[in-house]
């Protein structure tokens, strides 16, 4: 436990709580965008299409190897 010897000391604390307290939020914020943008179907679908073109380029890659 902090003890404060002047106001000014009590002032500043709070000043520095209220601005990590705004940061925090700020960054909440931004992960919730972040999920936001994770969990669209068009993302899926161009994650899918990813994974579909690599199935595929092994398995061409299987066929010319044989």
């Amino acid at each position: 436990m902090k003890i404060y010897t002047d106001i000014q000391n009590v002032e500043r604390d709070l000043k520095i709580l209220d601005l990590e307290r705004k940061i925090a939020w700020e960054e909440i914020k931004a992960v919730k965008e972040e999920y936001k943008e994770d969990f669209k179907p068009l993302n899926w679908v161009q994650s899918g299409l990813k994974m579909a073109g690599k199935l595929g380029a092994m398995m061409l890659l299987k066929r010319a190897v044989k």
